[in-house]
């Protein structure tokens, strides 16, 4: 049985802190940034998000491939959360930069810096998310491990969207597109040494079983013959639609439906408390019910809260505040889990098969991430579209059903189709007792003390 520091899991907890105070950014305040800041419309900044989220999914199962395959004397995973560190604050900075430009301009500037930054987040991440696997072989280890990374992610939120409206005002003095450059500035010089911080105090110690051949094309017939994978890749793109079309509305909610734009501050920081409590959860729920079970009942409770946010009143303020919290609270355990369940299938597929692509099997979990903001981006500025979204204006009534919509019933279809595709999630507890028996005493020495 493996233990890991506490020392240790924070480090490694702070590498997702790192990424969400840009992540977190990009799902909250991205798309009123291009609309209201930025000055694009909200169908082309729907189809930017589309386009380009679409992509980099692509480049993630590369990335697996790549990773999986990296030797260094750091092992395979912690040298590129060293590598792709600054780039990763450089790119932050120059997405949220606004040049004067014409309107074409801005749209090209905007395809090639969030493109750019969302690959260099998946070179990143990828290799941040298959650590998990290799820091440690005990499945309920990894479990607190995930717990700390999404408390670390959540922190992140914390601090982006506690803070970023305030900050924007502070820098900014009344001109939003200094604000922004600076803000994000600031964010991601934090970043950075972050994960410097991960790259310092983390350590790789499951070592995967000798290859039968260096080919990347078994890798992946291994990897799509592996049915939970299969399973985790959809729940993961449909999990992540569900929480980014409400991040993703969110500001327009305040701004336009509420009618008072500071309370999104308030609002997130009283969710991000709600999901770090949740995070904290993780293991002893688990304990309770097992990983599948737990996701299960979360994701019932996540329906009917979303359902019944769409009856809320622009006065009902302890409502919304209230659903919201519970909502943040029951999400939390669902995204760490997702990435606690990927390194299961990883040892599914190694039993099944003797290989082991660690790195492949979690660029699912950005794979899904990608796809997932990319659906909920699109579908977000397309609905605005529709719905008559005219940026800084009083809004029709259309356009407001439009933002209710986007925070409540539509989420609520998206959490009904996970709860269906969850029926055919077939690693139980039992299995996973006898996966990591058997795999013990096939590794060997191949898991360092």
């Amino acid at each position: 049985m493996q233990r890991l520091s506490v020392r240790e899991k924070i480090g490694y907890g702070l590498g997702d802190t790192a990424a969400n105070l840009v992540w977190r950014t990009l799902m909250v305040f991205l798309p009123i940034f291009y609309t209201d800041v930025f000055g694009l419309q909200a169908a082309a900044v729907g189809t930017l998000l589309l386009v380009c989220r679409f992509w980099d999914g692509i480049t993630d199962f590369i990335m697996g491939l790549i990773s999986d395959r990296t030797r260094t004397r750091w092992g395979k995973y912690r040298p590129w959360i060293l590598w792709t560190a600054l780039p990763f604050g450089i790119t932050t900075i120059l997405t949220f930069t606004t040049p004067d430009l014409s309107y074409s301009g801005k749209l090209i500037y905007a395809y090639v810096t969030y493109s750019l930054l969302i690959v260099i987040y998946t070179a990143n991440n990828i290799p941040y998310a298959a650590l998990i696997g290799v820091m440690s072989s005990d499945p309920q280890e990894r479990t607190s491990l995930a717990s700390y990374r999404f408390i670390g992610a959540f922190l992140g939120g914390l601090i982006t969207q506690g803070l970023n409206i305030y900050l924007v005002e502070l820098f900014g003095q009344g001109d939003s597109v200094k604000g922004y450059k600076y803000t994000m500035t600031l964010f991601a010089a934090l970043a950075v040494v972050f994960f410097l911080v991960t790259f310092l105090t983390t350590r790789e110690r499951v070592k995967a079983p000798p290859r039968e051949g260096p080919s990347m094309g078994g890798d992946v017939r291994d990897l799509f013959s592996n049915g939970p994978w299969l399973v985790l890749f959809f729940f993961g793109i449909l999990y992540v639609t569900f929480t980014t079309l409400k991040y993703g509305t969110l500001m327009f909610y305040f701004k336009y439906y509420v009618g008072h734009e500071s309370l999104a501050t308030a609002f997130m920081i009283t969710g991000l408390i709600a999901s770090m409590i949740g995070a904290g959860a993780t293991k002893t729920l688990t304990g309770w019910w097992g990983k599948r079970r737990t996701v299960d009942l979360l994701m019932i409770a996540g329906l009917v809260v979303s359902v019944l946010f769409y009856f809320c009143r622009p006065g009902d303020l302890v409502a919304i505040f209230v659903l919201w919290t519970l909502a943040e609270l029951v999400a939390a355990p669902v995204v760490a889990l997702f990435f606690a369940m990927l390194a299961d299938t990883a040892d599914y597929s190694e039993w099944k098969s003797g290989r082991r692509a660690m790195g492949l099997v979690f660029s699912a979990g950005t794979v899904a991430m990608k796809f997932g903001s990319g659906i909920a981006g699109a579908a977000t500025g397309l609905i605005l579209a529709a719905f008559h979204y005219l940026p800084n204006q009083v809004q029709s009534p259309d356009a407001l059903l439009g933002i209710r919509l986007l925070m409540s019933l539509f989420p609520a279809v998206v959490a009904v189709a996970i709860i269906v595709l969850m029926r055919f999630y077939r690693l139980d507890t039992a299995l996973l007792a006898r996966i990591e028996t058997d795999l013990a005493a096939q590794r060997g020495t191949t898991v360092e003390a």
